[in-house]
């Protein structure tokens, strides 16, 4: 069991790795997860549990948590193996030409074929940079709202001018007592429509403003110093919460440094989701191509993709033929 070999090993356990584990097993593929983290779900389980999702295929909308509850469930319908709490670090090409990993731990993987699902690595929230905000970080500074319960009837202050933050406002608006929204540009970058829903909501939106000075009153942060990017003119609101989404901070780690080919901290691959290294795969967040569709269902295309040519990369004179789901009871083991 020390040496077991499996035809795909799929590094990382979010939304799109636990998709493509799930086909992987369609196709009858031994198969590997290796995930970072103490737990399955990536970082829409960590970062965004109760948000909602709504750009998957006939699914109106549903909680990140439910989503990823749904999709471990399913991606454990063939039993794949699990890895938890380790980083895979090393590669190695072997004589016979299969993969052996090495994670942090020193624990060695032997698998036929790589699939990348990583997102962009690991992932830390980008910092408020401001006397104060270490001591309330995860009192009344949130970077990540893991309870909307825990906002009714405050007055909450969400910085950032992505989806993100667009998101949390509409999410907070009937929770709150307050939801002010400020950003450090003229123009918001998320999806025109939450733009537009935003714009003709109760959320108070201030643009262009940053945040420059915390206040506390009774050692509890009271109030928020705000400054115009332009005239350079103050504001400042009392708060119960502030809510940070000015993005992360990614590392791919090791796995950067295998020699595929990249681009702006992603990964270059082809139409069969190949990278410049045969037999290893990337989806999701981390690959690079043109066109690419930056939404968890265009990762739930490209697993299927990565996963059809791991197989044919295997068994090269095999046909493939087509697989979809319905016929599920003939690969039901």
């Amino acid at each position: 069991m020390k040496n077991e070999l499996f035809d795909v090993t799929i590094i990382g356990g979010g939304p799109v790795g636990l998709f493509t584990a799930f086909y992987s097993g369609m196709r009858e593929m031994k198969t590997k997860i290796i995930e970072y983290l103490p737990f399955l779900g990536g970082k829409v389980s960590y970062f965004y549990p109760e948000k909602i999702i709504r750009d998957i295929g006939g699914i109106a909308q549903l909680s990140g948590e439910k989503v990823t509850d749904n999709l471990i469930e399913q991606a454990m319908t063939f039993d794949p193996t699990i890895v938890l709490n380790e980083q895979v670090m090393g590669l190695k090409r072997l004589k016979d030409g299969t993969f052996e990993l090495t994670s942090h731990n020193g624990a060695k993987h032997y698998t036929k074929t790589i699939i990348l699902a990583t997102g962009f690595g690991t992932l830390k929230s980008v910092k408020l940079d401001l006397p104060l905000a270490d001591k309330y970080e995860e009192k009344s500074i949130h970077y990540a709202i893991k309870s909307l319960a825990s906002y009714e009837g405050k007055k909450v202050l969400i910085s950032g001018g992505g989806n993100s933050a667009i998101d949390w406002a509409h999410e907070l608006e009937s929770i709150a007592e307050e939801v002010t929204l400020i950003y450090r540009k003229d123009e918001f970058t998320g999806i025109e429509s939450n733009i537009t829903r935003l714009m003709n909501s109760s959320v108070e939106v201030l643009n262009p403003y940053k945040i420059v000075e915390l206040k506390e009153e009774q050692d509890k942060l009271s109030t928020v110093v705000m400054e115009h990017v332009g005239t350079n003119a103050r504001k400042e609101m009392e708060v119960d919460y502030l809510i940070v989404t000015h993005g992360f901070h990614i590392n791919l780690g090791p796995i950067a440094d295998w020699g595929m080919t990249m681009e702006e901290g992603t990964i270059q691959v082809d139409a069969t989701m190949s990278t410049s290294i045969p037999g290893i795969y990337a989806v999701g967040d981390i690959s690079n191509y043109p066109n690419k569709l930056g939404l968890i269902a265009g990762g739930f295309n490209e697993g299927p993709i990565a996963v059809n040519s791991a197989k044919q990369y295997i068994a090269p004179n095999e046909k493939l033929g087509h697989l979809f789901s319905t016929n599920y009871e003939l690969f039901k083991r």
